[in-house]
């Protein structure tokens, strides 16, 4: 979508990403729960900017907290962040895993409605209330429900498994396990310099070798893929605030501090039917494809990428979808190195969803984050260079397998 006027993103935080690998987390014992991480997340923006009578609107962006957590009417919880949200407008948007970014993009469209200068977008889900073999039921929940009874045990990595199977057919399977194993290293990596990520605590050593030892084996998991290949289970929250210009001015925040959204794009596809090619991710390609010609600029232009690596064969896909590498050579670009934090397009710098986590509602709010963090020089030990010549960032969020997506192009204020 071409903007009318000029958008920008500022404040992120984001808490821990917690869940199985983090020293924090122990399944015995009580842990924090959505309303405790909604405050955190909220309350630490509020005070980058100026506090709760700087913000006009707000946005709650959940996958399923109704199943979850047992918790419905989510933007009420607006006025637990802080008392000077109350009497505010607010909504609740679900898209599933692509929840983050639509919450995002509701917050663009009031923007650009004028119907609020600032809004408090907030990302959270809690998924550690469940064992993973239940929760996938709750997660089948993002695809077409009928298909539950024939699908996988574990549905969606079923799903990808399927999609992993097509490509090693089609090019080999030694051949995509190793650019699998370059993504799921470049995860683990990027994701040890992020004291919020899921991964940080991770000291295994020889990742790779670790990665290709792990057969696929669909008596224990899935066909095609291993639990390296899959993101994680996460509880945690991110949030942001979206403005426009006047609404920069209101919270007293210099241009510096925040990042222009140039454009944006939203796809929807069949949740109904499976993929006609399960060798591409084809509302990805589409809505990024959109997002870089509204923002009239070439994936040349872009110096880092957030995309949604649900499972490593996304990732690889996602890299194909792009442009980045031919059909069947997204393996290779990413066994180059291509994608790492050092190489020609850094992807997923803080870990993306297989290192940071995934805590399903806030994904797409944490990429925002991230980018925000780069382009403003504080992303900490994760921090990449950005120049003038390539100052662009995007961010992909995916809903169900390839069914809800949203492009996001971010412009760095130099």
């Amino acid at each position: 979508m071409k903007l009318r006027k000029k958008i920008y993103l500022t404040a992120g935080y984001n808490t821990i990403a917690l869940g199985t690998g983090r020293n924090e987390f122990n399944p015995k014992k009580a842990r924090p729960e959505l309303e405790d991480y909604i405050k955190e997340a909220g309350q630490r923006v509020l005070t980058q900017i100026g506090g709760a009578k700087n913000i006009d609107e707000g946005v709650i962006a959940n996958f399923m907290a109704a199943r979850y957590n047992k918790q419905g009417n989510l933007a009420a919880f607006m006025p637990y962040i802080d008392e000077g949200l109350r009497f505010k407008p607010a909504t609740r948007v679900e898209g599933a895993c692509g929840s983050g970014a639509l919450g995002l993009a509701s917050a663009f469209r009031s923007v650009l409605a004028e119907t609020a200068e600032t809004v408090l977008t907030l990302g959270v889900e809690v998924q550690n209330t469940y064992k993973a073999v239940y929760g996938a039921d709750i997660l089948a929940l993002a695809g077409w429900f009928k298909m539950r009874k024939t699908g996988h045990v574990y549905f969606f990595p079923g799903q990808f498994s399927d999609r992993a199977g097509s490509y090693y057919e089609a090019y080999g399977f030694d051949y995509a396990r190793k650019g699998f194993a370059q993504w799921y290293k470049n995860a683990i990596e990027n994701a040890r310099l992020d004291p919020t990520a899921q991964e940080y605590h991770n000291t295994v050593p020889n990742l790779e070798e670790q990665y290709l030892k792990a057969k696929p084996n669909g008596k224990f998991f899935v066909d095609h893929l291993t639990v390296f290949d899959c993101s994680k289970v996460s509880d945690g929250a991110s949030a942001n605030v979206v403005a426009s210009e006047e609404g920069l001015l209101k919270m007293g925040i210099d241009k510096k501090d925040a990042v222009e959204v140039v454009s944006f794009a939203q796809v929807i596809d069949d949740i109904t039917k499976l993929p006609q090619n399960p060798l591409e991710l084809t509302s990805i390609k589409k809505a990024a494809a959109e997002a870089l010609k509204d923002a009239g600029i070439t994936i040349d232009q872009v110096a880092t990428v957030e995309t949604h690596d649900c499972f490593t064969i996304a990732g690889i896909l996602a890299v194909e979808a792009l442009g980045l590498a031919k059909p069947g050579e997204g393996a290779k670009f990413v066994a180059q190195g291509h994608t790492a934090r050092n190489g020609k397009i850094p992807m997923n710098t803080t870990g993306g969803l297989i290192g940071w986590g995934h805590p399903t509602g806030a994904t797409g709010v944490h990429m925002a984050n991230t980018i925000w963090q780069q382009f403003t020089g504080k992303a900490g030990d994760a921090q990449i260079t950005i120049t003038k010549d390539k100052p662009y960032g995007l961010s992909i969020n995916m809903g169900g397998d390839d069914k809800t997506v949203t492009a996001i192009v971010y412009k760095k204020i130099f």
